[in-house]
């Protein structure tokens, strides 16, 4: 985790949003869990980006723009619509379907 002000003000302390704190009966800290990742610089309020993350959020997005998707088509024998993956046939009549 490498958390920076998203207003750059230098500020190095950051309170966390979404965490559920644990603690006993007596009010005393036992633990916590961080819910959702949302941070807040508490140097001069404004919200905190962890750029710790951003390697992983690129290859997220790289592996979705490469993920191969289907594709509605209206096949050309019979005239019904479907969906298939590139290179499959028309799973009614089994006919070869060019995507476009």
């Amino acid at each position: 985790m490498w958390l920076v002000c998203s207003l750059r003000c230098g500020g190095t302390l950051f309170r966390t949003l979404f965490a559920e704190v644990d603690v006993d009966s007596g009010g005393q800290y036992q633990g916590h869990r961080v819910v959702q990742p949302g941070y807040l610089c508490l140097n001069c309020g404004a919200p905190a980006i962890d750029l710790g993350a951003v390697p992983d959020a690129m290859q997220e997005e790289e592996e979705e723009e490469s993920a191969v998707t289907s594709m509605d088509v209206l096949c050309p024998i019979c005239e019904t619509l479907v969906s298939v993956f590139p290179g499959e046939e028309c799973p009614n009549c089994g006919a070869a379907l060019e995507l476009v």
